[in-house]
Protein backbone atom coordinates (compact mmCIF):
# COMPACT_ATOMS: atom_id res chain seq x y z
CA UNK A 1 0.00 0.00 0.00
CA UNK A 2 1.37 3.38 -0.95
CA UNK A 3 0.97 6.75 0.64
CA UNK A 4 0.25 10.21 -0.72
CA UNK A 5 2.51 12.85 0.79
CA UNK A 6 1.17 16.15 -0.47
CA UNK A 7 3.22 18.60 1.56
CA UNK A 8 4.55 21.20 -0.80
CA UNK A 9 7.75 23.14 -0.29
CA UNK A 10 11.13 23.93 -1.74
CA UNK A 11 13.87 21.36 -1.35
CA UNK A 12 16.14 22.06 1.56
CA UNK A 13 18.73 20.41 3.75
CA UNK A 14 17.31 18.06 6.32
CA UNK A 15 18.93 16.44 9.38
CA UNK A 16 22.65 15.88 8.93
CA UNK A 17 22.71 18.10 5.85
CA UNK A 18 20.85 15.59 3.67
CA UNK A 19 18.83 17.18 0.87
CA UNK A 20 15.10 16.89 1.35
CA UNK A 21 13.21 16.38 -1.94
CA UNK A 22 11.15 19.25 -3.26
CA UNK A 23 7.44 18.53 -3.44
CA UNK A 24 5.61 19.94 -6.43
CA UNK A 25 2.94 19.26 -9.04
CA UNK A 26 4.19 18.72 -12.59
CA UNK A 27 3.93 16.31 -15.50
CA UNK A 28 5.75 12.98 -15.20
CA UNK A 29 5.67 10.35 -17.92
CA UNK A 30 5.78 6.57 -17.88
CA UNK A 31 9.54 6.13 -17.78
CA UNK A 32 10.18 8.77 -15.12
CA UNK A 33 7.31 7.52 -12.96
CA UNK A 34 8.49 3.90 -13.16
CA UNK A 35 12.09 4.82 -12.40
CA UNK A 36 11.06 6.96 -9.44
CA UNK A 37 8.77 4.25 -8.02
CA UNK A 38 11.43 1.57 -8.21
CA UNK A 39 14.00 3.79 -6.51
CA UNK A 40 11.60 5.10 -3.85
CA UNK A 41 10.27 1.71 -2.82
CA UNK A 42 13.75 0.18 -2.79
CA UNK A 43 14.93 2.99 -0.54
CA UNK A 44 11.90 3.04 1.76
CA UNK A 45 10.85 -0.61 1.94
CA UNK A 46 12.55 -1.23 5.29
CA UNK A 47 10.90 1.75 6.97
CA UNK A 48 7.55 0.94 5.35
CA UNK A 49 7.53 -2.64 6.60
CA UNK A 50 8.72 -1.57 10.07
CA UNK A 51 5.95 1.02 10.33
CA UNK A 52 3.06 -0.85 8.71
CA UNK A 53 4.04 -4.52 8.88
CA UNK A 54 2.04 -5.22 12.04
CA UNK A 55 -1.13 -3.76 10.52
CA UNK A 56 -0.65 -5.57 7.19
CA UNK A 57 0.24 -8.87 8.88
CA UNK A 58 2.30 -11.63 7.31
CA UNK A 59 -0.58 -13.38 5.55
CA UNK A 60 -3.49 -10.98 5.64
CA UNK A 61 -5.37 -9.44 2.70
CA UNK A 62 -6.33 -5.87 3.66
CA UNK A 63 -7.65 -3.49 1.01
CA UNK A 64 -6.63 -0.19 2.57
CA UNK A 65 -5.90 1.85 5.70
CA UNK A 66 -9.50 1.45 6.84
CA UNK A 67 -8.68 -2.19 7.48
CA UNK A 68 -11.30 -3.79 5.22
CA UNK A 69 -10.25 -7.43 5.12
CA UNK A 70 -10.88 -9.61 2.08
CA UNK A 71 -11.91 -12.40 4.47
CA UNK A 72 -14.93 -10.22 5.31
CA UNK A 73 -15.41 -8.35 2.03
CA UNK A 74 -15.33 -11.33 -0.36
CA UNK A 75 -14.63 -9.11 -3.38
CA UNK A 76 -12.47 -11.74 -5.08
CA UNK A 77 -15.01 -14.53 -4.78
CA UNK A 78 -13.93 -18.14 -4.27
CA UNK A 79 -10.17 -18.36 -4.87
CA UNK A 80 -9.42 -22.03 -4.21
CA UNK A 81 -7.82 -23.67 -7.22
CA UNK A 82 -7.33 -20.38 -9.10
CA UNK A 83 -4.16 -18.94 -10.63
CA UNK A 84 -3.91 -15.45 -9.16
CA UNK A 85 -1.64 -12.52 -10.00
CA UNK A 86 -1.05 -9.91 -7.30
CA UNK A 87 0.31 -6.66 -8.77
CA UNK A 88 2.33 -4.30 -6.61
CA UNK A 89 2.54 -7.02 -3.99
CA UNK A 90 5.12 -5.44 -1.69
CA UNK A 91 6.05 -8.11 0.84
CA UNK A 92 3.37 -10.44 -0.60
CA UNK A 93 1.10 -10.48 2.44
CA UNK A 94 -2.01 -10.73 0.28
CA UNK A 95 -0.54 -13.53 -1.82
CA UNK A 96 0.17 -15.57 1.30
CA UNK A 97 -3.45 -15.13 2.36
CA UNK A 98 -4.53 -16.35 -1.07
CA UNK A 99 -2.22 -19.36 -0.87
CA UNK A 100 -3.68 -20.22 2.51
CA UNK A 101 -7.09 -20.46 0.87
CA UNK A 102 -6.03 -22.82 -1.87
CA UNK A 103 -5.09 -20.37 -4.63
CA UNK A 104 -1.88 -20.45 -6.68
CA UNK A 105 -0.67 -16.85 -6.36
CA UNK A 106 2.19 -15.05 -8.06
CA UNK A 107 3.32 -11.87 -6.28
CA UNK A 108 4.71 -9.22 -8.64
CA UNK A 109 6.42 -6.00 -7.62
CA UNK A 110 8.70 -3.40 -9.18
CA UNK A 111 10.84 -3.11 -6.05
CA UNK A 112 13.64 -5.59 -5.43
CA UNK A 113 13.85 -4.58 -1.77
CA UNK A 114 10.13 -5.13 -1.20
CA UNK A 115 10.48 -8.63 -2.63
CA UNK A 116 13.42 -9.27 -0.30
CA UNK A 117 11.01 -8.62 2.55
CA UNK A 118 8.63 -11.06 0.90
CA UNK A 119 11.39 -13.67 0.93
CA UNK A 120 12.19 -12.93 4.58
CA UNK A 121 8.59 -13.32 5.73
CA UNK A 122 8.12 -16.33 3.46
CA UNK A 123 10.90 -18.21 5.25
CA UNK A 124 8.88 -17.97 8.46
CA UNK A 125 5.28 -18.12 7.26
CA UNK A 126 5.30 -19.79 3.86
CA UNK A 127 6.79 -18.92 0.49
CA UNK A 128 4.90 -17.83 -2.62
CA UNK A 129 6.13 -17.29 -6.17
CA UNK A 130 7.74 -13.85 -6.59
CA UNK A 131 8.40 -11.88 -9.79
CA UNK A 132 10.19 -8.55 -10.13
CA UNK A 133 8.65 -6.65 -13.05
CA UNK A 134 6.85 -3.51 -14.18
CA UNK A 135 3.04 -3.68 -14.18
CA UNK A 136 3.01 -2.09 -17.62
CA UNK A 137 4.94 -5.00 -19.15
CA UNK A 138 3.81 -8.20 -17.46
CA UNK A 139 6.19 -11.11 -18.19
CA UNK A 140 3.47 -13.72 -18.63
CA UNK A 141 1.78 -15.44 -21.54
CA UNK A 142 -1.73 -14.54 -22.60
CA UNK A 143 -4.42 -16.15 -20.46
CA UNK A 144 -2.11 -17.22 -17.61
CA UNK A 145 -4.38 -16.27 -14.70
CA UNK A 146 -7.96 -16.59 -13.51
CA UNK A 147 -7.83 -13.56 -11.23
CA UNK A 148 -5.71 -10.43 -10.71
CA UNK A 149 -5.68 -8.13 -7.70
CA UNK A 150 -3.85 -5.16 -6.25
CA UNK A 151 -4.19 -3.42 -2.89
CA UNK A 152 -2.78 0.08 -3.43
CA UNK A 153 -0.14 -1.42 -5.70
CA UNK A 154 1.12 0.02 -9.00
CA UNK A 155 -2.07 1.76 -10.21
CA UNK A 156 -1.64 5.05 -8.27
CA UNK A 157 1.97 5.34 -9.41
CA UNK A 158 1.70 4.82 -13.18
CA UNK A 159 1.28 7.57 -15.78
CA UNK A 160 -0.77 5.35 -18.11
CA UNK A 161 -3.19 3.15 -16.15
CA UNK A 162 -4.96 1.98 -19.33
CA UNK A 163 -1.68 0.41 -20.47
CA UNK A 164 -1.53 -1.52 -17.20
CA UNK A 165 -5.19 -2.55 -17.41
CA UNK A 166 -4.72 -3.86 -20.95
CA UNK A 167 -1.74 -5.90 -19.78
CA UNK A 168 -3.83 -7.30 -16.94
CA UNK A 169 -6.61 -8.15 -19.38
CA UNK A 170 -4.12 -9.88 -21.67
CA UNK A 171 -2.85 -12.23 -18.97
CA UNK A 172 -6.35 -13.03 -17.67
CA UNK A 173 -8.49 -15.85 -18.98
CA UNK A 174 -11.98 -15.10 -20.33
CA UNK A 175 -14.27 -13.95 -17.53
CA UNK A 176 -11.31 -13.27 -15.22
CA UNK A 177 -11.77 -10.79 -12.40
CA UNK A 178 -9.52 -7.74 -11.76
CA UNK A 179 -9.92 -6.07 -8.37
CA UNK A 180 -7.77 -3.14 -7.29
CA UNK A 181 -7.80 -0.44 -4.63
CA UNK A 182 -6.43 3.10 -4.77
CA UNK A 183 -6.65 6.20 -2.61
CA UNK A 184 -10.10 7.67 -3.16
CA UNK A 185 -9.88 10.45 -5.77
CA UNK A 186 -11.69 12.94 -3.51
CA UNK A 187 -8.69 12.93 -1.17
CA UNK A 188 -6.67 14.89 -3.72
CA UNK A 189 -8.73 18.00 -3.01
CA UNK A 190 -7.69 17.96 0.67
CA UNK A 191 -4.32 18.36 2.41
CA UNK A 192 -2.69 15.06 3.31
CA UNK A 193 -3.14 15.62 7.03
CA UNK A 194 -5.00 13.34 9.50
CA UNK A 195 -6.19 16.15 11.79
CA UNK A 196 -8.67 19.05 11.44
CA UNK A 197 -6.31 20.86 9.05
CA UNK A 198 -6.97 18.04 6.59
CA UNK A 199 -10.70 18.76 6.38
CA UNK A 200 -10.62 21.92 4.25
CA UNK A 201 -10.39 21.78 0.46
CA UNK A 202 -7.01 23.11 -0.69
CA UNK A 203 -6.80 22.05 -4.34
CA UNK A 204 -9.02 21.38 -7.32
CA UNK A 205 -10.36 17.86 -7.54
CA UNK A 206 -10.16 18.25 -11.32
CA UNK A 207 -6.43 19.04 -11.41
CA UNK A 208 -4.84 15.86 -12.80
CA UNK A 209 -1.27 17.17 -12.50
CA UNK A 210 0.84 14.46 -10.80
CA UNK A 211 2.28 14.93 -7.33
CA UNK A 212 6.07 14.76 -7.63
CA UNK A 213 8.96 14.84 -5.19
CA UNK A 214 12.19 15.72 -6.99
CA UNK A 215 15.88 15.91 -6.16
CA UNK A 216 18.32 18.81 -6.60
CA UNK A 217 18.65 18.13 -10.31
CA UNK A 218 14.88 18.17 -10.79
CA UNK A 219 14.62 14.39 -11.30
CA UNK A 220 11.59 12.74 -9.75
CA UNK A 221 12.23 10.50 -6.76
CA UNK A 222 8.52 9.87 -6.03
CA UNK A 223 5.50 10.23 -8.30
CA UNK A 224 1.80 9.69 -7.68
CA UNK A 225 -0.87 10.24 -10.31
CA UNK A 226 -4.38 11.59 -9.80
CA UNK A 227 -7.44 10.46 -11.74
CA UNK A 228 -10.99 11.54 -10.94
CA UNK A 229 -13.56 8.86 -10.15
CA UNK A 230 -14.98 9.23 -13.65
CA UNK A 231 -11.48 8.92 -15.13
CA UNK A 232 -10.95 5.65 -13.29
CA UNK A 233 -14.22 4.23 -14.61
CA UNK A 234 -13.37 5.25 -18.16
CA UNK A 235 -9.87 3.77 -17.78
CA UNK A 236 -11.35 0.46 -16.65
CA UNK A 237 -13.59 0.33 -19.72
CA UNK A 238 -10.78 1.42 -22.08
CA UNK A 239 -8.64 -1.34 -20.60
CA UNK A 240 -11.16 -3.96 -21.69
CA UNK A 241 -13.08 -4.54 -18.45
CA UNK A 242 -16.63 -4.25 -17.18
CA UNK A 243 -17.05 -2.51 -13.83
CA UNK A 244 -19.01 -4.80 -11.51
CA UNK A 245 -18.80 -2.84 -8.28
CA UNK A 246 -17.19 0.23 -6.73
CA UNK A 247 -16.61 -0.13 -3.01
CA UNK A 248 -15.91 2.84 -0.71
CA UNK A 249 -15.06 1.34 2.70
CA UNK A 250 -16.35 3.18 5.73
CA UNK A 251 -14.00 3.74 8.65
CA UNK A 252 -14.65 1.05 11.29
CA UNK A 253 -15.03 1.91 14.97
CA UNK A 254 -12.21 -0.48 15.99
CA UNK A 255 -9.55 1.26 13.88
CA UNK A 256 -7.86 4.02 15.90
CA UNK A 257 -4.67 4.27 13.84
CA UNK A 258 -3.46 7.10 11.65
CA UNK A 259 -1.75 6.21 8.37
CA UNK A 260 -0.46 9.26 6.54
CA UNK A 261 -3.57 11.34 5.84
CA UNK A 262 -5.94 8.52 6.78
CA UNK A 263 -7.41 8.75 10.26
CA UNK A 264 -10.63 8.08 12.20
CA UNK A 265 -11.47 11.80 12.06
CA UNK A 266 -11.24 12.04 8.28
CA UNK A 267 -12.45 8.50 7.68
CA UNK A 268 -15.76 9.20 9.39
CA UNK A 269 -16.37 12.18 7.06
CA UNK A 270 -14.91 11.42 3.63
CA UNK A 271 -13.92 8.19 1.86
CA UNK A 272 -10.23 7.32 1.83
CA UNK A 273 -10.18 4.26 -0.42
CA UNK A 274 -11.90 3.21 -3.65
CA UNK A 275 -11.97 -0.46 -4.66
CA UNK A 276 -12.83 -1.29 -8.27
CA UNK A 277 -14.25 -4.75 -8.95
CA UNK A 278 -13.94 -5.52 -12.65
CA UNK A 279 -14.42 -8.45 -15.00
CA UNK A 280 -12.67 -9.11 -18.29
CA UNK A 281 -15.00 -8.00 -21.07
Amino acid sequence: MGEINQEYGAGEDGPGGAFEPEATRRDAGDAESSRASRSWWDGNADEYQDEHGAFLGDDRFVWGPEGLDEADAGLLGEVAGLDVLEIGAGAAQCSRWLAGRGARPVALDLSHRQLQHALRIGEEVGAVALVEADAGALPFADGSFDLACSAYGAVPFVADPVKVFREVRRVLRPGGRWVFSVSHPIRWAFPDEPGPEGLSVSASYFDRTPYVEQDESGEAVYVEHHRTLGDRVRDVVAGGFRLVDLVEPEWPSWNAQEWGGWSPLRGNLIPGTAIFVCERA
